[in-house]
């Protein structure tokens, strides 16, 4: 039985008390448009039981979404010949970009490099040394030991 949680905008939506745009729908997983279509096609993937964030979710849950978002990924590609890459979006926590507070995927097609959409992932090569990319290797190791 799924569990929702009663303030939760795409839990409503999910129960069809918010109207959406579904694209693809099972007993797991529902994806439809994201009402803000940063390129048109730009679809949600969510869990159809409240997951807080990718830190919540158990290995059978999160293989349970992300088995079904290659299929769905190239579906939106196949609708519009003039895609030519996506971009696959998870953001956790407020710091993070995260505004609804239920895990989701966002597919954004991507058209052009002038299509409205980027990413900038900052440069810091030349504040990390040796010394300081094995202390920060170490340190994630020891929690995935755990």
């Amino acid at each position: 039985m799924p569990k929702f949680d009663d303030q939760c905008v795409f839990c409503k939506i999910i129960q069809g008390e918010i109207p959406s745009y579904p694209v693809y729908e099972d007993d797991q997983v529902l994806a439809f448009l994201d009402i803000s279509q940063a390129t048109p096609g730009h679809t949600l993937v969510i869990p159809k039981h409240h997951i807080q964030d990718i830190f919540a979710f158990d290995a059978d849950q999160a293989g349970q979404v992300f088995a079904r978002i290659p299929q769905i990924a190239r579906a939106i590609k196949a609708s519009n010949p003039k895609i030519t890459g996506m971009n696959i979006v998870n953001d956790n926590g407020k710091i993070a970009y995260q505004s609804v507070f239920h895990a989701h995927f966002h597919l954004i097609p991507r058209y052009t490099i002038d299509d409205d959409f980027f990413i900038h992932f900052g440069d810091h090569t030349n504040e990390y040394n040796q010394a300081k990319y094995e202390a920060l290797q170490t340190a994630i190791r020891e929690q995935l030991k755990a």
